[in-house]
C-alpha cells in the first residue's frame, strides 16, 4: 500500500490519483474478455490450473481494489459492484 500511496506521484492531486485508480479498474474491467480468449487461459489438468495464472486474477482485483481505495478513504465494495457492472457491459 506504501508503494500506491499519493504522495509517489510528484504534482498529483488526490482527485486525480482516485480518478487514475477508477480508470485503472476500468480497463481491466474491459481487458478480461482478451485475456480469456488467449490460449494461455484454457485449464491445465497438469498444472492444476492456468499457465498464465489467471486463476489469480480474482484475488489480485480484489487485493488491489482494497488497497487502492483505501487509501483515498472510499467504499470498496461499492467499487467493486462498479466493477462487475462495467464488466458485464464489456461483454
Amino acid at each position: 500500500v506504501t508503494a500506491l500511496s499519493p504522495g509517489c506521484a510528484e504534482g498529483s492531486s488526490p482527485e486525480e490519483e482516485y480518478k487514475v485508480s477508477c480508470l485503472l479498474l476500468v480497463f481491466v474491467a474491459v481487458s478480461l474478455p482478451l485475456l480469456a480468449a488467449d490460449p494461455a487461459s484454457a485449464y491445465s489438468p497438469e498444472l492444476d490450473g492456468y499457465t498464465n495464472n489467471l486463476h489469480c486474477l480474482a484475488k489480485a482485483i480484489v487485493q488491489l481494489s482494497a488497497a487502492l481505495f483505501t487509501l483515498h478513504s472510499k467504499n470498496i465494495e461499492t467499487h467493486l459492484k462498479e466493477f462487475l457492472v462495467v464488466r458485464g457491459l464489456a461483454l
